[in-house]
């Protein structure tokens, strides 16, 4: 499953560089498959179809950090825990309930994200 960041995020910035796959993102930034990953252009996500992966996404949130459930891997292949958890000081890095994913769907995602 996914991680989300909860509305008790103090905004400290701790998670985002540590997440792999570039999936967190400062409130209110729109974000992009193509950012931090190998992705560019047109291309056919597994999840959504055709998609341009340079295209701009709106926010998740505008409030505090969040993450994006099309790139997050909960580290899978990269780390033994998700990181942006590892690092948080206030615990609300947390497993995303609306996508729950298993072991092989998180591998491949990261396998896709980064053209393994």
């Amino acid at each position: 499953m996914a991680i989300i960041i909860t509305d008790e995020c103090i905004n400290c910035g701790a998670c985002e560089p540590e997440c792999p796959n570039n999936a967190i993102y400062e409130p209110g930034v729109e974000w992009a498959f193509a950012d931090g990953t190998e992705l560019k252009g047109e291309f056919d996500h597994p999840e959504l179809g055709s998609i341009d992966a340079d295209a701009k996404r709106e926010p998740v949130s505008d409030e505090f950090y969040y993450i994006t459930p099309y790139k997050c891997t909960e580290c899978e292949g990269f780390h033994e825990e998700p990181q942006c958890a590892a690092v948080c000081p206030v615990d609300c890095c947390v497993p995303d309930p609306d996508h729950e994913e298993d072991e092989e769907v998180l591998l491949a995602r990261k396998a896709f994200l980064h053209a393994e």
